[in-house]
């Protein structure tokens, strides 16, 4: 079956309405409540200080993108009664649930129950994804994509509402003015952790009307109020989601170096304003590079997805690899400074088309079949393309 990935234009968008929100981050309104941290097993303050907040690590994947063969299969591991997708992602369950802090990417919005679904040109996946995700451990999502409204508001709706169900945050989408204008806040650790997300753009579909907040997008000034405002409302440390860049490239293109040079280099008080970004839309493994001190992840790759094909219709492995990104952060030596990264690690991740389709971590899968050529390959490359720009310079690693 041939699938294609849709290109889309790289100009920057005119922003939107709201600010810090629970879905779409932005605005001045007061926080949500924060939940628990899920685990408490990061770093402490430093030896000898006062006790204080424990550091914490956060796990981050690329683009989750059921095409029609990812839903055929999760019919088929559901037994041909509704859809299961636990089985497809039980290979990054032990990285994603030891976590402090889970993040992932749902670039698709979701179906009515029992369907119908769809793949490529415009996707609407089954809702059970959600649950999928909460059961393998992650604990928000960005919502913003150039896929965002591929079925308008109702689409934006029925995702937001089973994420909602299974206890999934999720940040770049509203369904209300009023979410539009909240902060999302994650406990993770000692810390508060704000969310945003952004698209470049969604593929010349509109706004719907009456709805300029129903997703976010890409404008650096109204990125650096909104982690302003997300600071104001007790964030310790604000990640951005950035869906950008253009398919198939390896290599960031103009528009995410600008970008990434605007945002990192923002700061108030001498501190930064953005702590980490996590990008997303290309497809392939791109580059993790420090930028102004902060930590850029240019394109972590996709996740979950069915056979990719390019442009000029010739199915690429690339298109199957990723890499999940690992950062422990830790507190800093007093209120009110930066919390910092105190090691920065990478995971080569593979979606194995089988059959079965099968989300696979490559150096626990080279320990289980050291004899796969196709997972070294794919282990070597993402390894090259994460490591391309410098990282292992500033202490970046890969996890054995």
């Amino acid at each position: 079956m041939m699938i294609r990935t849709r290109h889309g234009a790289l100009a920057v968008a005119v922003a939107l309405l709201g600010t810090v929100t629970a879905t779409a981050c932005g605005g001045t309104a007061g926080p949500q409540a924060a939940p628990a941290s899920k685990r408490d097993s990061g770093p402490s303050a430093p030896a000898g200080s006062a006790p204080g907040p424990k550091g914490f690590t956060l796990v981050a994947s690329g683009d989750v993108l059921p095409h029609t063969a990812i839903i055929q299969q999760a019919q088929a591991d559901a037994g041909g009664s509704g859809y299961d997708f636990h089985q497809m992602l039980a290979g990054v369950k032990p990285v994603v649930s030891t976590a402090d802090l889970a993040i992932c990417h749902m670039e698709t919005v979701y179906g009515a129950k029992g369907g119908p679904f769809s793949g490529y040109p415009t996707f609407k996946s089954p809702p059970e994804v959600a649950r999928a995700l909460k059961d393998t451990g992650y604990d928000s999502c960005s919502t913003a994509s150039n896929h965002t409204l591929d079925d308008g508001a109702d689409g934006v709706r029925r995702t937001l509402d089973a994420m909602d169900a299974v206890g999934v945050r999720h940040a770049g989408s509203a369904r209300t003015a009023a979410e539009a204008g909240k902060p999302a806040l994650l406990k993770a650790g000692g810390a508060t952790v704000a969310q945003l997300a952004y698209t470049y753009d969604t593929n010349g579909f509109p706004q719907p009307e009456g709805q300029p907040w129903a997703v976010n997008v890409i404008e650096p000034d109204r990125i650096i109020a909104d982690a302003r405002a997300a600071r104001q409302a007790g964030a310790d440390v604000v990640l951005v989601s950035l869906h950008w860049g253009t398919e198939w490239r390896d290599e960031p293109d103009e528009m995410q170096l600008s970008v990434a040079k605007k945002l990192t280099a923002a700061r108030t008080g001498g501190r930064s304003d953005i702590d980490l970004i996590l990008g997303t839309h290309a497809h392939i493994p791109q580059a993790y590079e420090k930028v102004n001190g902060t930590w850029v992840v240019y394109g972590m790759g996709d996740q979950v997805a069915g056979p990719m094909f390019t442009y000029d219709d010739h199915q690429d492995a690339r298109g199957n690899m990723g890499s999940i990104a690992r950062f422990t952060f830790a507190p800093p030596d007093r209120a009110g400074q930066r919390w910092t990264v105190r090691k920065a690690e990478f995971i080569p991740q593979l979606m194995d088309l089988g059959p079965p389709s099968r989300v696979v971590t490559l150096n626990d899968a080279l320990r289980r079949a050291p004899g796969r050529s196709d997972y070294v390959r794919a282990r070597d490359h993402i390894r090259m393309m994460v490591l391309s720009r410098g990282g292992a310079a500033e202490g970046l690693t890969m996890v054995p």
